[in-house]
């Protein structure tokens, strides 16, 4: 890399004074003419987006505080010198009443004086100067001109080093005003339904739940008196390290870092964390305390399993919330757009989080894409197909064929209630369901309602009732097809495994050919990051007080648990790009569906919540559904299950377990990434790989991955190979809305996937 020279510098005129500790850091700071980038994490690439926390392609310069070389180190100016001064000669005298007297002969040493000083002119003869004054010899005029002026100074090398922007300070102050008037309209957003009664925060029980779980990590620290000395010890040498190293940066001398950031952690990938001394510090001081912090988690002993998975996501969330990158002050891409724009920025930037807190009815809804880019039935969730029947909890969509042809036996997809079902159909590239039916499947989804009050009562069993098993009757009907081979999507997926285990209990099973699980749990023992938060009565409890104020929870406070559980890839580049630099997000559709979320009825949500992730009545076979004790055992019904090995949601440790639980035949496949990359990874894409193998039983993943054999790409070609051997009879292809007695209602994608929570 190409860096400056290492040379002091000092404030360009007319800029606001720097604080001291930025300005010592620069003068052994190189800096470079290279733009950050912005950052975005998650399953999937966002497009322009490729890192965390670091800003956008701003092209705004790394911070130099001015272009004129201040005095060297070894000759400081006193703190109490003059600014430089006008020349006084410069300007125009009264006229003198007498001519004044040649110049007195210039004693040597006189021309270093005048350079260091204002020039002197003699005042009029009528006026008599001190004897002081006069006893000092007079300047030469020649000799003033060799006072040094800032702007005659050289300067450093344009290619290496950077102006700080001109700030008009009028312009800025304004902006000031600006931004806390929109300041204000973001707490009062924040305030009114609070105010009103609509929101009734419980932060006291949140906070007893994070005081209570570090007071048992830190209770091992401090119990035995010899580990506490060892771990203050190690804290004191960490960070007389970190001041040793900076000091000897300071003091001209190559010391490299003892801290460096994560090749993939794109918060520090602007250049000045690293050319500047005072943001280098900030940064390794930064890296030292959250390892150091990480350190007392994981080393931790005797912790039960669910207090250190606690400890561990608590302390996460609060060493990602200090880092520096957050912050105007100590993140050198913000301070420069805040200058550069004076503060313009910082208006945007507070109009754009009153807005969504006001979207959110008083709750932060982070906009993480430009939804005025989407819209559910215009470029997302296009596939053709008609609503052919729908009840209270849902509509059944019907695909329109693109084949002449297709296989006699129909497909039922059951998506998640908790998220839309157009995530099987984003776009026709990425479209599952547009593969399925381009591959002469006869497509049905289920489509949820976005439920209100008034199904505050429906139950788990309602959804099962009303939703796949009715759906299944319509579909048979439809088609005239004896079976239909279903699919089920994360929680749409365990209500599917429920839905079977209890029509194996009535012995009507038959009905389904073949059952697909999109990252499914059955077996909650090792859940994934939710189980922070539902993992004991108390925040159970709590859920359910936040349900019965209106019947349902938000859609805004499940996405918002989503969202943290990645928090560095999902929240603070959001705040960063969007609060900090007042910049509109990139439209992305993933992001747009992400931010599309829905209500959860009381009783159906309590239920899950009790019976799957703090019960784990499922795979005990003690859960109950209208009076039917499920046992997954009974499920002989074929089985495909995709786990995906970087998700945090239902963790393919989990899922493998999961598998090994049912009594038919299980073909079971991890794919990689994550739990939405991992599953809409088309084959064109040529992206990630699968890994097929045997039955699943006592081993764990990893080592069930080790003894099997991986393929490149996209699994969903074997999966439909896997599909097709079940029943390769082909019928004429099925036109929705022609069965007789059900018409079509509407086009796809439907009315209930439109409403908005």
């Amino acid at each position: 890399m190409d860096t400056a020279e290492d040379s002091p510098v000092t404030p360009a005129p007319g800029t606001p004074p720097l604080p001291a500790a930025i300005v010592e850091a620069s003068t052994e700071a190189p800096t470079q003419d290279i733009a950050g980038e912005v950052g975005h994490a998650g399953n999937g690439a966002h497009p322009g987006r490729d890192g965390d926390a670091s800003g956008g392609e701003s092209g705004l310069p790394p911070l130099s505080y001015g272009d004129a070389a201040a005095p060297p180190r070894s000759a400081p100016l006193p703190a109490s010198s003059p600014a430089p001064q006008p020349v006084l000669a410069a300007a125009e005298p009264a006229p003198p009443a007498t001519p004044p007297a040649p110049a007195a002969p210039t004693p040597p040493g006189a021309t270093e004086a005048a350079a260091s000083q204002p020039a002197f002119v003699e005042p009029p003869k009528s006026v008599e100067p001190p004897a002081a004054a006069a006893a000092k010899p007079e300047a030469k005029p020649a000799e003033v001109k060799s006072e040094p002026k800032p702007e005659k100074t050289a300067k450093p090398d344009a290619d290496t080093a950077h102006e700080v922007p001109h700030v008009d300070i009028e312009k800025f102050a304004t902006n000031v005003a600006r931004m806390m008037e929109q300041g204000g309209r973001a707490l009062a957003a924040f305030m009114k339904p609070r105010e009103e009664g609509k929101i009734h925060d419980e932060p006291p029980q949140q906070v007893i739940d994070v005081v209570t779980t570090f007071g048992k990590v830190m209770e091992y620290w401090m119990r035995d008196a010899k580990r506490a000395i060892e771990l203050q010890t190690s804290i004191g040498h960490a960070y007389l390290d970190l001041w040793a190293n900076t000091m000897r940066r300071l003091a001209g001398e190559t010391s490299p870092p003892i801290a460096v950031p994560d090749p993939r952690d794109r918060r520090f990938s602007d250049p000045e964390w690293s050319s500047n001394t005072y943001f280098d510090f900030l940064k390794q001081a930064y890296l030292v305390t959250s390892r150091l912090a990480n350190h007392l988690v994981e080393d931790a002993e005797g912790l039960d399993p669910v207090t250190r998975r606690k400890a561990d996501f608590y302390m996460k969330q609060v060493v990602n919330a200090i880092a520096p990158s957050n912050f105007v002050f100590t993140n050198p891409e913000l301070l420069r757009l805040t200058l550069q724009s004076n503060a313009e920025n910082l208006v945007r930037g507070m109009k754009m989080l009153a807005e969504d807190i006001e979207a959110g009815h008083g709750e932060l809804k982070i906009r993480q894409s430009d939804n005025s880019k989407f819209e559910v039935g215009r470029n997302l969730a296009i596939t053709p197909g008609k609503v052919v029947y729908q009840n209270e909890l849902m509509q059944l969509i019907q695909y329109t064929p693109t084949t002449p042809t297709v296989l006699n036996t129909p497909l039922l997809i059951v998506p998640p209630w908790i998220n839309k079902y157009y995530i099987l159909d984003l776009n026709p590239e990425k479209s599952f369901i547009k593969y399925c039916v381009d591959n002469g499947i006869t497509v049905f989804t289920i489509s949820w309602v976005n439920p209100d009050e008034h199904l505050a009562q429906k139950t788990f069993a309602d959804y099962m009732r009303e939703g796949p098993l009715e759906a299944l009757d319509i579909v048979l009907k439809i088609t005239g097809a004896p079976s239909a081979h279903t699919l089920g999507y994360c929680v749409g997926g365990t209500m599917l495994s429920i839905t079977m285990a209890y029509l194996s209990a009535v012995s009507t099973a038959e009905r389904i050919r073949s059952a697909t699980m999109f990252t499914a749990q059955v077996d909650f023992e090792r859940g994934g990051d939710l189980k922070l938060f539902t993992s004991d009565e108390t925040q159970i409890e709590a859920i359910e007080r936040q349900m019965a104020e209106h019947g349902y929870l938000e859609g805004g406070k499940m996405a918002m648990i989503f969202n943290f559980l990645r928090s560095n890839d999902l929240v603070w580049p959001y705040i960063i790009s969007n609060y900090l630099k007042g910049e509109q997000p990139f439209p992305f559709d993933l992001l747009y569906w992400n931010s599309d979320s829905t209500r959860m009825p009381a009783a159906n949500h309590s239920y899950y919540l009790r019976n799957c992730y703090l019960d784990n009545n499922l795979s005990k076979g003690a859960m109950e559904i209208d009076g039917v004790t499920l046992d997954l055992k009974k499920i002989l019904v074929p089985i495909y299950t995709v786990a995906t090995r970087e998700d945090h949601i239902a963790p393919a440790e989990s899922v493998y377990i999961g598998a090994s639980m049912f009594g038919g035949d299980v073909e079971f496949v991890c794919a990689g990434s994550g739990h939405i990359a991992g599953i809409i990874n088309p084959p064109a894409g040529k992206k990630y790989q699968y890994w097929t193998g045997a039955r699943p039983q006592g081993e764990n993943v990893e080592a069930w991955i080790k003894r099997s054999t991986e393929h490149p790409g996209s699994w969903w070609p074997h999966w439909l190979e896997w599909v097709r051997h079940f029943d390769p009879t082909e019928v004429p292809a099925r036109i929705p809305g022609t069965a007789a007695g059900y018409p079509a209602i509407e086009d796809a994608p439907g009315s209930y996937v439109k409403v908005r929570a």
